[in-house]
């Protein structure tokens, strides 16, 4: 018997810090805040889903 698998609906995404230009890779569906590596600004905050983008998208990675 097969057993189908489904793929993930969520992705990760490259993105560049609005304050220093810092790029980086984060989750789509976060459930934690992320913040820049650099500046520590909030790339992303959690929603109970996809999360709020503040920064700028620069690729969805699949």
């Amino acid at each position: 018997m097969k057993q189908v698998l489904k793929e993930p609906t969520s992705k990760f995404i490259k993105v560049r810090c609005s304050k220093c230009k810092n790029e980086q890779i984060v989750f789509g569906k976060p459930s934690s805040i992320v913040k820049c590596l650099v500046c520590s600004k909030n790339l992303i905050e959690p929603t109970g889903g996809k999360g709020k983008i503040k920064a700028r998208i620069l690729e969805v990675l699949e």
